[in-house]
């Protein structure tokens, strides 16, 4: 860690940081979060039964592409190549965890993607399903790990 902003200048200026300099390395981040909802809805969702069609491969191509748009809507985010994007869904009682991946080779991290990645497919299960439920909650989207880069390997306890 720094104790200087890195996306600040001399004047408290925001600005993109230069990694020009910084060497291309691997690097991998896992993202997750997770949606409550309504009994009824998650049925709907299992059961094939929604009326906007398959609700979870919609959102892991909503996910997927959300990441490979990072850049355009995290400002001072870098644009990658990305070489590598998952999305998953799991189970679990009283709703839907996502687990989003990104992957790249380059001279920065790809931890806002797998960020945005995580956080558009939990928005996308909530636009499919909120006629029936709109008080679903989308909750404990976060890093769950990293890889690559100056600061090593680094996973949520």
């Amino acid at each position: 860690m720094t104790d200087k902003p890195t996306h600040l200048d001399e004047t408290g200026a925001a600005h993109m940081v230069d990694v020009g300099a910084k060497p291309a390395t691997e690097r991998r981040a896992v993202a997750g979060g997770r949606i409550r909802m309504a009994e009824a809805a998650l049925a709907a969702i299992r059961t094939g039964n929604m009326p906007k069609g398959d609700v979870l491969s919609t959102a892991r191509i909503a996910g997927i592409m959300a990441a490979k748009r990072t850049a355009d809507l995290i400002p001072l985010c870098h644009p990658l190549a990305l070489t590598r994007v998952t999305v998953e869904f799991a189970w679990d009682a009283g709703g839907i965890s996502v687990r989003a991946s990104a992957a790249t080779t380059g001279p920065t991290g790809v931890e806002m993607e797998a960020l945005t990645a995580a956080s558009v497919a939990l928005l996308t299960l909530y636009d499919m399903a909120k006629a029936l439920d709109r008080a679903m909650v989308l909750e404990d989207i976060r890093l769950l790990e990293k890889s690559g880069g100056r600061s090593g390997d680094w996973r949520a306890e």
